[in-house]
């Protein structure tokens, strides 16, 4: 990839990671992000997987609420950015993980 290409597209991504607290303004939940009592209420049941994926995992900002963040608009917003932000992170850097192993291997054969 270019280097212009390149610029660009880091750039893009910290606009969308800037823009993400725009959900906020939205009424109800995202889709997708629905507990077990939201989706009782929308399914009319709850998929096992789900019920017992929920006891097994804790979202980390669960939310996208920062421990010691209040709950306004200013905080959450803040939030968001900053999951964005850890998310893009993560994405990246297990991707570049990935490539390296894959070349590895393409290496070696």
């Amino acid at each position: 990839m270019s280097e212009k290409i390149n610029k660009k597209f880091w750039i893009v991504l910290l606009v969308l990671a800037i823009l993400t607290p725009l959900g906020l303004l939205a009424s109800g939940t995202a889709f997708g992000e629905w507990n077990s009592k939201q989706l009782q209420q929308t399914l009319g049941y709850v998929p096992d997987g789900v019920k017992k994926g929920e006891a097994l995992w804790q979202a980390i900002f669960s939310g996208y609420n920062m421990p010691g963040f209040g709950n306004d608009f200013m905080h959450s917003g803040i939030g968001y950015i900053l999951s964005a932000v850890i998310g893009i992170a993560l994405i990246y850097t297990a991707a570049l993980i990935l490539g390296k192993i894959i070349a590895k291997r393409e290496e070696e054969r």
